[in-house]
């Protein structure tokens, strides 16, 4: 029997060095190494004649050294090794960096296969840094090659060498975990070949194959949990029965603007289930700025009219800080009594919410996860809202749930998905979906463009700066990083601070920044006295600014959909916004 808990440091290859390094990956036994699947994969397989290729792809071209390699000194740390190489339809510059050695590798007359990226400009072709070796040989080309997500110091060669190790420990060992009877009729592969396929496939025909099975028995087994949950739900004791007397419509009433007919529509779903014995567990989504927020003030209303607390957890202390003004200003007639607990606030003024909080003293909390510490308890609970569902995990969920007497949940995202996706993924919930977005917001524009058109883009900023507006620019990086090829937050910032927009005022913010200077600098946004603010995805959940209509989102393919969605929502509050995504590599398809 195969020990999928076997020490990763005992896999052979590993050691406590490198298991210190994969620890770092979140890689610790047998099993957290055969499901660490890849991120991409290389056609290393095919090979392409020298003249055929194209600028820009990767490509493996089979040639024969044109004489020795070629030394040339820039300065005292940087050595290029140039060789040219021929094949029967042309020939290629190869180029590496800092590796003097190879003047001793490549031999006349025999021939060497080259994996890299092509350059080719006014005719010449180039390749930088291949990936190289005889062509007799299949370690590394001829095949295709998986690239994994890696920590420093661990290399690629080195990490499918340690899972090659691994699958030979499990192959033909593993437990099947769907049925047969499964298996044949959707055409799934074996668990045993789908975890060696998804590795290192024969052909993309096979990778193919081995993804849907992981993918189906990964679905499978989550929807098979959720159901037991939904049924833990359903058989649980009886909900709380919200007062009937407690009416939406006198809050609805009391709105300075009109709802839309689709956030009526879900409010009346809402306050069928509140007003029901069986707990409520509703999914709320709906794009970023479609009203969800106060659909969530509505149903805490009710609740606190019905005698009992509500509890809004926010993601960020932005976004509850926000939440909190709009509750105050639309609920300061109706005698109820909100209160913020982030973790930034002082102890003396913690410990006198929590006093408050317990007593009754308090209706509605808004906080971030501090509202999850054990010492936060509620008089009578009533009502649980997680805003940003996809940052809150289906754990913290239970966490504040457990601090009621089965209070009702609503759980709010704006991330798109499919109906039937939802379904599955949040099968323990029912749906509610505002498909309608307020008068006031108006369409975004979306474009993908090339690093080519990095002028124009400059240039449109500083037009709609000029008029008055302003600008938000994301970046995936908060400083350089040589390991990984995309732009950050300071070294923008340097670039339009001292050369591009000398003249606008210009600011930045990431994660590793203080929350007293993250909140100023928002603050100073909001205000308008900042033209120009280049961030990191800090700003995926934060304070809305109306004024600023333009989002350049730097390496948009390092971004995830969710993240580009929400990032969206940042724009388009009041005039027609346009966000723009540059991207550098190819793989990015328009969103």
């Amino acid at each position: 029997m195969v020990d999928l808990e076997k020490d990763i440091q005992f896999i052979k290859g590993v050691g406590p060095n490198r298991a210190t390094l994969l620890n770092k990956i979140g890689i610790h036994n047998l099993k957290d190494l055969i499901t660490y699947f890849p991120r991409e994969y290389e056609d290393r397989g095919k090979t392409r004649g020298i003249e055929e290729l194209m600028h820009g792809e990767e490509a493996l071209i089979c040639a024969y050294p044109v004489g020795r390699i070629n030394e040339i000194r820039i300065r005292k740390n940087l050595l290029l090794c140039k060789l040219i190489v021929r094949d029967e339809t042309g020939s290629c510059q190869i180029t590496w960096y800092n590796q003097p050695y190879l003047k001793n590798i490549f031999k006349p007359n025999i021939r060497y296969k080259f994996f890299g990226r092509v350059s080719r400009i006014g005719g010449k072709i180039e390749m930088q840094s291949p990936v190289y070796e005889p062509e007799e040989s299949n370690k590394s080309t001829g095949k295709i090659i998986p690239i994994y997500p890696l920590t420093y110091s661990l290399t690629q060669n080195t990490i499918r060498k340690i899972i090659e190790e691994g699958l030979k420990e499990v192959l033909g060992n593993l437990d099947e975990v769907l049925p047969e009877y499964m298996i044949k009729k959707y055409n799934l592969d074996a668990y045993n070949t789908a975890i060696k396929q998804i590795h290192f496939p024969d052909d993309f025909e096979s990778f193919n194959k081995a993804r849907k099975t992981l993918a189906f028995e990964e679905l499978f087994s989550m929807q098979l949990a959720l159901l037991r949950l939904k049924n833990k739900y359903e058989t649980n004791k009886p909900g709380i029965e919200f007062s009937k007397n407690a009416k939406m419509s006198d809050v609805i009433n009391s709105l300075p603007f009109k709802l839309t007919k689709a956030q009526l529509r879900v409010l009346e779903e809402i306050d069928k289930d509140m007003e029901s014995s069986k707990p409520m567990n509703r999914l709320l989504q709906g794009d970023v700025g479609s009203g969800k927020t106060v659909v969530a003030l509505i149903s805490a209303y009710k609740a606190v009219k019905s005698g009992y607390q509500a509890v809004i957890m926010a993601p960020t202390a932005i976004l509850a800080t926000q939440h909190l003004e709009s509750f105050n200003d639309i609920l300061k007639d109706s005698g109820i009594r909100c209160e913020l607990l982030i973790s930034g606030i002082s102890k003396k003024k913690k410990e006198n919410i929590l006093e408050r909080l317990k007593n009754g003293e308090i209706d509605i909390l808004i906080g971030t996860h501090a509202v999850l510490e054990e010492n936060v308890i509620f008089n009578k609970l009533g009502l649980v809202v997680t805003d940003e569902q996809h940052r809150f995990g289906v754990r913290q969920r239970s966490i504040i749930v457990e601090k009621g007497n089965n209070p009702d949940v609503l759980v709010m995202t704006a991330t798109p998905i499919p109906r039937t996706l939802a379904l599955i993924l949040y099968g323990d919930l029912d749906i509610s979906i505002i498909d309608e977005l307020p008068p006031n917001r108006k369409k975004i524009e979306t474009y993908a463009v090339t690093k080519g058109m990095e002028q124009r883009v400059n240039n449109f900023i500083a037009k709609n700066v000029n008029e008055g507006r302003q600008c938000y620019i994301v970046c995936p990086l908060v400083e350089e990083n040589e390991e990984i090829d995309a732009k950050s937050v300071m070294e923008i910032y340097e670039n339009y601070k001292k050369n591009i927009f000398p003249n606008y005022r210009v600011e930045y913010l990431h994660g590793k920044m203080k929350p007293k200077e993250k909140d100023s600098i928002m603050e100073e946004f909001k205000n308008g006295n900042i033209d120009i603010l280049i961030s990191t995805t800090v700003i995926e959940v934060g304070v809305n600014v109306p004024n600023s209509n333009i989002m350049v989102i730097e390496n948009a393919e390092r971004f995830g959909l969710a993240q580009l969605h929400q990032l969206r929502g940042r724009v388009g509050r009041r005039r027609i916004s346009i966000i723009l995504y540059i991207k550098i590599s190819r793989k990015l398809t328009n969103y």
